[in-house]
């Protein structure tokens, strides 16, 4: 097995997807709600989303694998906010609004030059870390698949070997790892989802790590996820655990787009790691 000197660790929703909180920009999330029938049902307003929704099942629906589609049908049918509604349009409704979410949470094209130059340095192992619903393993692996970069899921009990065994190829591009919240049961933020991705990548000899996040910064308003007082607090607490756990300095690039030009931002990002590759 080759030995991991390196690991480079990127944030999704917020980082490698802008896309992600901008689909929930005012209006756009007030025309997704609409689109796909969750407004004929009693949400139609980004308030009753995120206050009603999103945020009283946030644990639940990022910290297993029961997935948005039936967290978010749970809990409109335990509010009763479309009485008399069959249970399968509801379903039918959920599912569309979250298809079309995955479906535009798609990764930067501006990163494929430095995502597909990493593969190249089988010294260096990446992850995608993201507090997330099951769903988006599944969304993630297929972007990276559709730019020809292997990909594969870490879950608490998974199989190690298979998860590296794009490594062992020769000329076979080092896989990206996703390391999703709610296949590992817990959030970024604690010690033991880091222990569980040491444990896939086996990095004995590790030196260095880079760690790209936005750390909930660029969410939308109305998302508690990105508070500024828990983005900080969010922050010193994941590179403090990823100091304990990987037993290694962490170099960090704060990704916060507050309005600055994307495009500029993933170059001067991806500049920054190709500096930290050589």
């Amino acid at each position: 097995m080759i030995t991991l000197e390196k690991l480079i660790i990127f944030d999704y929703s917020g980082t490698l997807s802008l896309e992600a909180p901008r689909f929930s920009r005012v209006e756009n999330l007030v025309r997704a709600l609409a689109e796909t029938g969750l407004a004929a049902l009693g949400i139609a307003t980004p308030e009753v989303f995120w206050d009603r929704i999103v945020n009283p099942t946030w644990v639940e629906g990022s910290t297993t694998r029961i997935g948005y589609k039936k967290v978010m049908a749970g809990r409109i049918s335990a509010l009763g906010l479309a009485p008399g509604i069959p249970d399968g349009e509801i379903e039918a409704a959920v599912s569309r609004f979250a298809e079309r979410y995955l479906a535009e949470s798609r990764i930067d094209p501006h990163w494929r030059p430095i995502l597909s130059h990493i593969g190249a340095h089988p010294d260096t192992a990446v992850v995608v870390a993201t507090d997330h619903y099951a769903e988006a393993t599944k969304a993630l692996i297929d972007f990276f698949q559709e730019w020809d970069i292997p990909a594969a899921r870490i879950s608490e009990g998974g199989n190690r070997e298979r998860a590296l065994s794009g490594q062992k190829k020769t000329g076979t591009p080092s896989p990206v790892f996703i390391a999703n919240s709610a296949d590992l049961g817990l959030w970024k933020a604690d010690r033991r989802f880091w222990k569980i991705v040491k444990s896939h990548l086996t990095p004995e000899g590790l030196r260095r790590l880079l760690l790209i996040d936005d750390f909930g910064f660029n969410e939308e308003a109305g998302d508690s996820y990105g508070e500024r007082a828990k983005v900080a607090a969010r922050r010193e607490k994941t590179e403090s655990v990823l100091r304990e756990v990987f037993r290694t300095e962490v170099d960090a690039v704060p990704f916060f787009s507050a309005g600055e030009d994307l495009t500029r931002l993933i170059a001067e990002a991806s500049a920054r790691i190709d500096s930290f590759l050589k």
